[in-house]
């Protein structure tokens, strides 16, 4: 009884935690809703102006394109508010990495942008759907290259493959099992689903995602997922974390 009392507390017992006077903000998979978008950042923008003072920090989980009607709006949203004193941070999603090749000319990735979604991307850059249904795969790279303004492939260009803040670390798609974090490949971190979704042990850390759509909020002991399909349902998740509190804002 004495040395289980006196013992040092197992760190796997302690609740996950953001470094002291930090507020988090994790926004999940945004996918071309402008519209969403806006009213995340106005809900965020209250609650934070209704907490005790604190560096907040804004860090988006990726997927700001495709499926949804304007993916330009939201990079050029996002690019305008990035240049602010706001302290934000992106993570590059799966859709931000097809798009980039895609705008670099590769074939393959040109096929694959418009299977999942690329058509909404392009036709928010201004191409007419007439237009889109009438290019062959090598003309869609060519409009696309014309279209997207170097600022925004540059933006993209720059977002991060993985951000740890304290106990949480934050990637797009979550991280492979039995890898340390420092090793984690960045197709895993954008791509992968059931290795690490179907993991019930502890990792490093607990990892925020988003990328697998989920009715709710998924909180589990070693991750919590925020991807609760906004382009479709209308519901853009936001996670706010200070200290060991954690909160969703309504949507």
């Amino acid at each position: 009884m004495l040395k289980r009392l006196f013992s040092p507390r197992r760190e796997s017992d302690a609740a996950p935690a953001v470094p002291p006077g930090r507020r988090v903000y994790a926004v999940g998979d945004i996918h071309g809703r402008s519209d969403l978008l806006d009213a995340a950042l106005l809900r965020i923008g209250e609650d934070d102006g209704s907490r005790e003072k604190a560096d907040t920090t804004l860090i988006f989980l990726g997927d700001l394109v495709d499926r949804g009607p304007d993916s330009a709006g939201v990079i050029e949203r996002l690019l305008r508010l990035a240049q602010t004193d706001v302290d934000m941070r992106f993570l590059l999603g799966n859709h931000e990495e097809v798009f980039l090749l895609a705008l670099s000319g590769d074939p393959r990735a040109v096929r694959l942008f418009c299977r999942i979604g690329g058509r909404e991307t392009l036709l928010s850059y201004g191409l007419r759907p007439a237009e889109y249904e009438a290019l062959t795969y090598e003309e869609v790279a060519e409009r696309l290259a014309a279209l997207v303004p170097p600022a925004h492939r540059e933006f993209l260009a720059a977002f991060e493959q993985l951000i740890e803040l304290g106990d949480y670390a934050f990637a797009h798609a979550g991280v492979r099992p039995g890898v340390p974090f420092a090793e984690q490949s960045a197709e895993d971190l954008r791509w992968i689903r059931e290795p690490f979704l179907d993991h019930r042990g502890a990792l490093e850390k607990v990892v925020v995602h988003g990328h697998t759509i989920r009715p709710e909020v998924e909180f589990r002991r070693h991750r919590i997922g925020i991807d609760t399909g906004g382009y479709a349902t209308g519901r853009l998740s936001v996670l706010g974390l200070e200290g060991e509190e954690r909160w969703i804002l309504p949507s």
